[in-house]
């Protein structure tokens, strides 16, 4: 007996003439999941519910209410833990909940997170908040410094997951109303996709502590909480091609219609440079969303700044977003599939740091993400090719004098 592909679901049907009818949005999703599966090596999950969170007003207090509910477990990670009222809220919640007899374990990288108040360490440890580091600077070979830990993950009681851009420090409270309030995105995760996300924390807490898991830790089984299909990957800090560089390339291979990114830090190298201009050459869609005149990195900024030429003559539309600094990292495609969480595109996120991304098949979610764009755009001005052709020979000797130094930025 012989199965027809007609009957292989999510296959492309065979029909007799030179006529092939597109994929249906079904037929598109699975095709993707099946790449990202296989080419990545990491089973999706189905059954989630994610809810996007933009800018501090919303993330904080999401972040503050589901840590002021645990009951059993907290796990946070983070690159950027610095001074401020919102540093100090989230000590203060982190160590009450240790007194009342939660496990509460804090990662902090050993360089983005090295100007916290040491009276906020005394006071979470003194309540028996377990905190680590990330490779501290000062004990490390050369080979490790560059290598950090750049993934934000907040786990709650095993339930309900956080990750996406956004760092503890002042710059990230408000709503993006001027240039003091940051402009990022952050994920709300819950069901099966949150054991992804609390394996990037267990990663990362391996390497830093002698006690991977205790009894309050209970493996809970995930009941569905939605529809959302979410492969979570984790990039590490290695030699040659990595998982993440791997999952940006399924997802601009794969676009037939549209693909929209918004990074903080735009400095790729040249092939994937040049893997953006043969998306848009095929005839997609593809708009670049980046730091207008407030960047915390004028440094990887002239970095990313010596392709604008060679993208926009393919046809790739940059805007540069002007109330405030960019920090979000996303990248939508088709209106069906978006990725969401710490990876910028430039040589750090992909090459040397530790990063945690969530690739989401979901209409819904991915429409709120292009939603989100839209209201950006309106905020944001178009790189005129014509005038970036002609611009001055400083800008552009400045863009070669951070040659030397991109494959750090």
């Amino acid at each position: 007996m012989t199965t027809s592909t007609r009957e292989m679901p999510g296959l492309r049907r065979e029909i007799p003439g030179d006529q092939v009818p597109p994929l249906t949005s079904c037929e598109r999703k699975n095709r993707l999941r099946r790449r990202l599966e296989r080419l990545i090596g990491i089973a999706a999950t189905e059954g989630n519910s994610l809810v996007a969170l933009r800018n501090g007003d919303e993330i904080f207090d999401a972040m503050l209410t589901s840590i002021h509910s645990a009951e059993h477990t907290v796990d946070m990670m983070t690159f950027v833990y610095w001074r401020g009222d919102i540093a100090r809220d989230f000590a203060r919640a982190l160590a009450e909940r240790a007194r009342a007899g939660v496990r509460v374990r804090l990662l902090l990288d050993g360089f983005g997170s090295r100007l916290i108040e040491k009276e906020q360490l005394a006071a979470m440890e003194q309540a028996g908040v377990q905190v680590s580091w990330f490779r501290k600077p000062l004990y490390l070979s050369p080979f490790k410094q560059n290598h950090r830990c750049h993934r934000k993950v907040l786990v709650v009681d095993e339930h309900v997951a956080f990750t996406g851009g956004v760092g503890i420090a002042e710059e990230w409270c408000g709503d993006a109303r001027d240039e003091n309030e940051w402009r990022d995105t952050h994920v709300e995760v819950r069901g099966p996709a949150v054991d992804g996300i609390a394996a990037a924390f267990a990663q990362n807490w391996a390497e830093c502590h002698d006690e991977l898991f205790d009894g309050r830790d209970r493996f809970v089984e995930h009941e569905p909480q939605g529809d959302a299909v979410v492969q979570v990957v984790r990039g590490s800090a290695s030699i040659g091609w990595q998982d993440m560089q791997t999952l940006i390339r399924v997802m601009l291979e794969s676009a037939e219609e549209r693909v929209r990114l918004a990074t903080a830090y735009f400095a790729p190298d040249a092939y994937f440079t040049e893997l953006l201009c043969a998306t848009a050459r095929r005839g997609v869609e593809v708009e670049i969303l980046l730091p207008g005149p407030h960047t915390d990195k004028r440094v990887c900024r002239l970095a990313g700044q010596r392709y604008y030429e060679d993208l926009t003559a393919c046809g790739v539309k940059i805007y540069q977003y002007q109330p405030t600094m960019m920090h979000a990292k996303i990248i939508t495609v088709d209106r069906t599939a978006a990725l969401i969480g710490s990876t910028n595109f430039n040589r750090r996120s992909l090459d040397h740091d530790e990063e945690v991304m969530l690739a989401v098949l979901d209409e819904t979610f991915t429409a709120t993400l292009d939603e989100h764009f839209d209201q950006d755009l309106e905020a944001s001005e178009l790189i005129s090719a014509g005038r970036w052709k002609k611009r001055s020979l400083v800008q552009r000797a400045r863009e070669s004098a951070v040659l030397p130094i991109r494959r750090f930025l």
